[in-house]
């Protein structure tokens, strides 16, 4: 026999997914840049200034 039952599973709250949403201020210099990037990579801008802060964390010195 067959079962025809919709089976829905619940949704994920926003942000379960590992990323947290914030906005920033960045230059339109720093934007025209990252959009240039952009257009020669094929990658999303998002994705772009994720590498570069990922990029940037790992590459930090704290000086006292």
């Amino acid at each position: 026999m067959k079962n025809d039952n919709l089976i829905i599973k619940p949704k994920r709250p926003k942000g379960d997914d590992g990323y947290k949403i914030f906005s920033v201020r960045v230059k339109e210099e720093v934007v025209a840049r990252i959009e240039d990037i952009s257009l020669k990579t094929g990658h999303s801008r998002n994705e772009l200034i994720g590498l570069f802060l990922e990029y940037a964390i790992d590459h930090c010195i704290i000086e006292k």
